[in-house]
């Protein structure tokens, strides 16, 4: 028998406080936040970052408190510094084209400057521009063209009336339109009663004269709209004539102070050619006048309106590249978005109501974003895939066609964005993701994969007493001493569940250090030290433990039957885990079975009520193979097993339970009793080698406390899998009834070794003749042999076809764990 006893010093890792280097975590201030124990993580976070092609994001995958955002946005932020600063982005009116505005990028700086630039040139277009057509000598000049074309008109108007008079016309005007009446040889107006005594001949010529009267008046009149016109032409060339050197100086002054060399120079020089044609196509705006001065004024406001510039990115004061992290990437937040306001039952929008969102934000630099925030929204992430797939950015609002009312529509000018995404992910949704869209390998060719835990080391230990010390002083919470360091260390030690290896979860370990802090400032002092760590640790259990409470309860109460002394055939206790999600513990089930002589083989029974997972019945089918190939000499086994676990009701999962079933089965065809106080985990394969399970700690102190409120009498104790005897980081209290002798761990390599413990007998060796009868499967194989003559008798014997209930798919049901989580 290879049984082993495990000793107390064995049952859990001690971290020494001297072997850290340092008293308290004062000391460690100066010193950076290492990546720790994420050595390949922080190598491929940095190659990533530094790697200037196209397509080439970063894909971070971790468990949630894993460091992943923390460290992945210090490490952006180091190398942003090292980045130039990216333009600025400026949205200009296309006077071409309103519906259309031009981006426009500038040196960092610029773009508030070209604002306050333009602004400062409206001012100045409003000041200046009606003081100086209001000048005298441009007002004289003004009057002298008006005056000459009226001169011109009022001859041109004499000529027309002295034709009206030799034709006896009376011509006159009358508010811009002209009135003739017919007059008789002596000059007077021809009335009604002398009109009639005109003859047919003499009419007839009174209306050949008034038809070329029309003539004339409609020939002065279309003279006199061309007069107009020139004159218009005359004043507005004038008007230009006097703002022209006004507006050039302004504008090249404006040119002037944007020196630095820009890509889009051209398009700036455009903007400001078609400001300048703008203002001198309204001059007449700029004159107060008597008539429709309110529309006039709007008008006015709608021309200068033009002359804004809308600043959507300024990267003024700016050191290096931008890095933003987007919690909330809502389409608007994410790409940036339009404004409309409502008038008259209208939606409008003009250039000035674009916004930037964190792509445009992010140019030149880092964008970090979390996938599961992505796909929560359908629109976002095809809108983002586009992007990715083009590099280009459309700035568009969602949903405006299914706007209530009327919208006038905007397409801004598209953009090519420079950006790298760092996209924050859990394993499983980043394979479902690539999974589902094959882009994303293309698109995401860096992957920076964090651990779940890591080697510990004295680095990692020194480490840990770094981010304890940054914790600290971000948080304004006292030091810790070396002490409560150590203490700190081993829980990461117990969270992953190896002495050899630290949890990576640092989330958990944060939240530790402010418990710890406060039961230190509960006791007024300075330092937190080892005591603090453990009063938190015991706090938080008592704060979650309530489920656990109840359950153990149910034991000393009654309801739930357990057995931790004595021995009994056909049952032994198994231990599983239960999982609240932020707590689990462990809880002793006790596992029976039942053999009798037939021929439906292995039933297990919570496989026939659906309330097992597939990998519990997994563990089934490889029992049921060992326990063929133990008696393979005997085949066809004339057997009816079944085995349960007792009062469960939840369902269960996992294969941990492998060998107390085992030793259960074994134990009913052998005849032979278990010892009822220790307790079994482990699971075992097809050669019968017990492996390692999962959840080690809380199922060995699950039982322990089973065993305490019904009573420690020395013999109770757990046999494990010797392969999970790195993994024991117990409770001190566990410990501590350990090296008092009150309470045992076992571990043994081998199934059969488990047996002898429990029986007090040799597992057995097949000879020439079988297993000899002074041991385990030699009392098995007398039964199964009395199984088989029995069958034979009946004459039913057929072969065994296996397990029952293991042979077709069913729903499962998973909550309990007994199993390797």
């Amino acid at each position: 028998m290879t049984i082993a006893s495990v000793s107390p010093v064995d049952l859990r890792l001690s971290v020494d406080p001297a072997t850290l280097g340092f008293a308290d975590t004062s000391e460690l201030l100066q010193l950076p936040l290492p990546w720790i124990g994420q050595e390949r993580a922080e190598q491929a976070a940095r190659f990533g970052l530094q790697m200037d092609q196209p397509d080439y994001n970063l894909f971070v995958l971790g468990e949630v408190g894993s460091g992943r955002t923390t460290l992945m946005n210090q490490m952006m932020c180091r190398e942003a510094a090292l980045r130039p600063v990216p333009p600025d982005l400026c949205y200009l009116h296309n006077f071409e084209e309103p519906e259309h505005p031009r981006a426009l990028r500038l040196p960092a700086g610029e773009g508030r400057l070209l604002r306050q630039l333009m602004a400062d040139f409206v001012k100045t277009l409003q000041t200046e521009i009606p003081k100086r057509l209001l000048a005298p000598d441009v007002m004289a000049e003004c009057e002298r063209i008006e005056n000459a074309s009226k001169a011109e008109e009022d001859r041109a108007f004499d000529e027309l009336s002295a034709y009206a008079d030799a034709h006896h016309f009376g011509l006159l005007r009358e508010q811009g339109r002209m009135v003739f009446t017919q007059r008789d040889e002596a000059g007077e107006p021809l009335s009604a009663g002398k009109a009639l005594e005109l003859t047919r001949e003499q009419r007839a010529a009174l209306d050949l004269a008034e038809d070329a009267l029309r003539t004339e008046i409609s020939r002065f009149l279309e003279k006199t709209r061309a007069r107009e016109l020139v004159t218009n032409e005359r004043l507005t060339a004038f008007r230009r004539q006097m703002i022209e050197p006004m507006l050039d100086p302004a504008l090249q002054g404006i040119r002037n102070q944007l020196r630095r060399q820009i890509k889009d120079s051209v398009k700036l020089g455009q903007y400001l050619d078609h400001a300048r044609k703008d203002v001198l196509e309204n001059l007449e705006l700029f004159e107060p006048g008597d008539d429709s001065e309110e529309m006039r004024v709007a008008a006015l406001i709608d021309v200068l309106s033009r002359l804004r510039v809308n600043v959507v990115v300024d990267n003024h004061g700016r050191e290096g590249a931008p890095v933003i992290v987007d919690d909330n990437p809502l389409f608007r937040s994410l790409f940036g978005s339009i404004e409309y306001a409502s008038e008259n039952d209208v939606l409008v929008t003009d250039f000035s109501r674009i916004r930037a969102g964190s792509l445009l934000k992010a140019h030149g630099g880092f964008l970090m974003l979390h996938l599961r925030d992505l796909l929560a929204d359908e629109q976002v992430w095809e809108k983002l895939r586009r992007f990715l797939r083009s590099g280009r950015l459309q700035i568009e609002e969602p949903g405006m066609v299914f706007a209530p009312i009327a919208a006038v529509s905007m397409q801004p000018e598209p953009l090519d964005v420079d950006v790298k995404i760092i996209l924050i992910a859990s394993a499983e949704d980043y394979y479902a993701a690539q999974e589902g869209d094959p882009e994303i390998a293309k698109r995401f060719r860096c992957k920076v994969d964090f651990a779940e835990s890591f080697a510990a080391t004295a680095d990692s230990r020194n480490a840990t007493g770094i981010f304890v010390a940054q914790t600290c002083r971000r948080l304004g919470l006292p030091h810790f001493s070396a002490s409560a360091v150590s203490a700190l260390i081993e829980v990461t030690h117990r969270e992953a569940e190896d002495q050899t290896r630290q949890s990576a979860i640092f989330s958990r370990s944060e939240a530790l250090v402010m418990e710890s802090a406060a039961m230190a400032r509960g006791r007024g002092a300075a330092l937190v030290d080892r005591p603090d760590v453990q009063a938190a640790i015991e706090a938080r259990t008592h704060r979650h433990d309530y489920p656990e409470q109840r359950l153990q309860e149910s034991i000393t109460d009654g309801e739930r039957v357990l057995a931790v002394t004595g021995e009994r055939v056909g049952e032994v206790n198994g231990l599983t885990v239960v999982d609240l999600g932020d707590y689990q513990f462990g809880f002793p089930v006790r596992v029976t079975a039942c053999t009798h002589a037939g021929e439906e083989g292995l039933l297990n029974i919570e496989r026939e009520v659906e309330l097992s997972g597939p990998i519990h019945d997994k563990g089934v089918l490889i029992l049921q193979s060992y326990l063929s190939t133990l008696f393979a000499h005997l085949a066809p086994l004339a057997l009816n097993a079944a085995v349960v676990f007792e009062q469960q009701y939840s369902g269960v999962e996992g294969d941990s339970a492998s060998c107390a079933e085992f030793y259960a089965l074994l134990s009913s065809l052998s005849g032979l009793s278990l010892k009822q106080g220790i307790a079994v985990t482990g699971a075992v394969n097809q050669h019968g080698e017990m492996l390692p399970v999962g959840g080690i700690n809380e199922k060995i102190e699950g039982y322990f406390r089973s065993c305490e409120l019904l009573g420690l009498d020395g013999q109770q104790g757990v046999l494990i899998p010797h392969r999970n005897r790195r993994h024991l980081m117990l409770n001190p209290r566990v410990v501590e009834a350990v090296s008092q002798g009150r309470f045992h761990i076992y571990t043994a390599d081998l199934a059969s070794d488990g047996m002898e413990l429990l029986t007090d007998m040799k597992f057995g060796a097949l000879e020439a003749q079988g297993y000899p009868a002074d041991t385990v499967l030699g009392q098995a194989q007398r039964t199964l042999q009395d199984y088989r003559r029995a069958c034979e008798r009946s004459g039913s014997h057929r072969p065994s076809e296996g397990p029952r209930g293991t042979g077709s798919k069913r729903p499962m049901r998973r909550r309990h764990s007994p199993g390797f989580d």
